[in-house]
């Protein structure tokens, strides 16, 4: 674009907005319902929704437009279908409390929906009572922020997602509270998304989702309790900083899924008190450094064919478990990780193990083959075999060990 067509069209921006105005909607104005401030409204316009409660659903905004609650309105689906559908660029909707989505299982109704749409924001939006709550379809350079989606969900089959990006790109989800859904945060075809600063808690089963999307971040969140906490699969370049995956407990549960991964970072976080903190297949060529893994069962499960992975400087505390490997093959590195189960000396007192750390059991081992024997977790009997694998490896990867086990933890 040259510069005549630069002031062009901000000259035309510049004339949209000395022009736009407000329209109100409250039930003594001569608009009552938002459906109505829709249709009236021109390009750019400002619809200004006093409190109230306006049962509306199938509210299509066609148009560049700023909807704005004052007092934060109702808006009542009353369970009929969807509530908002955004098929328009610049649109913002801003400041709304929307109830009762109607519930289908073929059209996925949703309490806002974006469709073939850039440049839109969504904040300060409450949602309960929503079969899916954000879905963005098809839509760019957008922004989810400060939103709170209370779902009562209940079983996978008949509940939907809190935010739900669906071939999407460039879109900012930040500072929202995600509960009681299915997926609290879902991806899938969706590249260069960052995710940053949400909770996402209680949903039955994942916290935050991917499926086949790249290039995407997600930093300094939290994942508590969820069916599982992250499950990242088919994707690439993936960036994870800064986040806690908590109490996700279960027999299937963990903080992080990877699944045919590739290129991958994970850096800087806390995985505490869960079933597993990280499960890996599949993942190839990822940089784990600088983690927490704080009283998990299981630290980081390997379940196989992943290769060219590095563990750097990351924390192991008091884990059930550190490392759980399903073959005798190793072909990733760990190196400077401190170990509290490691018993060895620093002679030279440069804060470096003298004797390389094996932390792969083989009670860990046989707990893989068996389940049922995890009862003999804390026997004497488990010590020893573990020891005496230890000292001569058979079943586990006997080139698995940090050869710089540090002394004391990574800060």
């Amino acid at each position: 674009m040259n510069l005549n067509k630069v002031i062009s069209v901000l000259f035309l921006m510049f004339c949209w907005s000395a022009q736009a105005r407000t329209v109100e909607v409250c039930e003594s104005c001569p608009v009552k319902t938002i459906r109505e401030g829709v249709a009236l409204a021109s390009d750019y316009d400002t619809l200004l929704v006093l409190e109230g409660t306006y049962r509306e659903f199938n509210i299509l905004v066609d148009k560049p437009l700023t909807i704005l609650g004052r007092g934060y309105p109702v808006i009542d689906g009353e369970e009929q279908g969807e509530i908002i559908r955004i098929a328009s660029d610049h649109v913002t909707v801003d400041g709304l409390y929307i109830i009762n989505v109607g519930t289908s299982y073929t059209s996925d109704y949703a309490a806002i929906r974006v469709v073939k749409s850039t440049d839109f924001l969504i904040q300060n939006v409450v949602l309960e009572n929503l079969f899916f709550g954000i879905y963005i379809e098809k839509s760019e350079r957008g922004r989810i922020y400060h939103n709170k989606i209370i779902g009562d969900a209940r079983d996978e089959y008949n509940s939907g997602n809190g935010i739900q990006l669906w071939y999407s790109k460039h879109v900012e989800v930040e500072r929202n509270i995600v509960s009681g859904t299915r997926d609290g945060i879902y991806l899938e075809f969706s590249d260069y998304i960052t995710i940053r600063d949400n909770h996402s808690l209680d949903n039955l089963r994942y916290g935050l989702h991917f499926m086949f999307s790249n290039d995407d971040m997600y930093t300094d969140n939290t994942f508590e309790r969820n069916g599982a906490g992250v499950a990242v699969m088919f994707s690439k370049r993936i960036k994870m900083y800064g986040n806690t995956f908590r109490k996700n407990w279960g027999a299937a549960a963990y903080g992080m899924l990877l699944k045919e991964i590739n290129d991958a970072e994970i850096k800087g976080n806390t995985f505490e008190e869960n079933t597993v903190g990280i499960n890996i297949e599949g993942s190839n060529r990822i940089v784990y450094e600088g983690n927490d893994f704080r009283n998990n069962g299981w630290a980081i499960k390997v379940l196989g064919a992943c290769y060219s992975n590095t563990f750097t400087r990351n924390n192991f505390l008091y884990n059930s478990f550190d490392i759980s490997y399903n073959s005798r093959l190793n072909d990733n590195v760990f190196d400077r990780n401190y170990w509290s189960n490691y018993t060895g000396y620093d002679l030279d007192k440069n804060g470096v193990g003298d004797v390389p750390y094996r932390p792969v059991k083989l009670f860990s081992y046989i707990v893989n083959r068996t389940p049922e024997t995890i009862i003999l977790l804390r026997s004497l009997f488990m010590d020893i075999i573990d020891f005496s694998e230890k000292v001569s490896p058979v079943f586990t990867p006997d080139n698995l060990f940090d050869a710089n086990p540090l002394m004391k933890k990574n800060p």
